[in-house]
C-alpha cells in the first residue's frame, strides 16, 4: 500500500522552492525569511520551524549537483572544451548555482557550500583522468577557478565583452585553457 505523503512533507518542498527562486531573484543578503514564506504562501514560523535559520535554509535550498560527465568518457583531446560546454549549460539551466555564486561573496556559508560542491565533485570526477592522483586536487581547483570567474564575470557582474560571448567562442577561449590544467605537466 503506497504511503500518502505527509503535509509537511508539500510545505518543505514549497519552501525549498520558493527560497531557491528567492536567493536566485535577490541573492543572499537581500532575501528574507518573511518574503520567502509568502512566496511560499505559508506564516514565517513554519520556515524557522523546518530550517531553523535562514544559513540553514539557504544550505538545503542550494543543494547542488554539477552533473559532472563520465570524464573517462570524454575524449582525451576534447575533454577540455566538453568540461567547459558542460559548466555553460549548468550556469545557464539552473539559477541555484548562479544564487549560490552570488552569495559565497559575501556570506561565509554560502561560500563554504561552493566549495563542497567543487570539492566533493569536480576532484573526484577528473580523478578518472587525471595521471598523477597527487595532482588531482590542484588541477581540480584550477578548473573551478576558471569555471568560477567565467560564471561571476558572464552571469552575475555581466561584463559585457564576457557576457556576449557564443557558447562556442567561450569554450574557444577557456577549452585549451581547462585543457592544459587537466593534462599538462607543470
Amino acid at each position: 500500500m503506497a504511503q500518502t505523503p505527509r503535509r509537511s512533507d508539500g510545505t518543505r518542498a514549497a519552501i525549498l522552492t520558493a527560497a531557491r527562486e528567492r536567493f536566485a531573484a535577490d541573492g543572499y543578503e537581500r532575501a528574507t525569511i518573511r518574503a520567502i514564506a509568502a512566496d511560499a504562501g505559508i506564516d514565517a514560523s513554519l520556515v524557522m520551524r523546518y530550517y531553523g535559520s535562514k544559513d540553514k535554509l539557504f544550505a538545503a535550498a542550494a543543494e547542488f549537483d554539477l552533473r559532472l560527465p563520465d570524464a573517462a568518457g570524454l575524449p582525451r583531446d576534447r575533454a577540455g572544451a566538453a568540461l567547459v560546454g558542460h559548466f555553460l549549460r549548468r550556469w545557464e539551466e539552473d539559477e541555484t548555482l548562479q544564487a549560490l555564486l552570488r552569495a559565497a561573496v559575501t556570506n561565509d556559508s554560502a561560500a563554504q557550500r561552493m566549495r563542497d560542491i567543487f570539492g566533493t565533485q569536480l576532484g573526484p570526477a577528473l580523478a578518472a583522468i587525471v595521471d598523477e592522483p597527487a595532482e588531482v586536487p590542484t588541477r581540480a581547483g584550477m578548473i573551478a577557478a576558471q569555471m568560477l570567474g567565467l560564471a561571476l564575470c558572464r552571469y552575475v557582474l555581466c561584463l559585457p565583452s564576457v557576457a556576449s560571448l557564443g557558447h562556442d567562442d567561450v569554450i574557444a577561449w577557456l577549452g585549451p585553457t581547462v585543457q592544459r590544467y587537466l593534462f599538462e605537466r607543470v
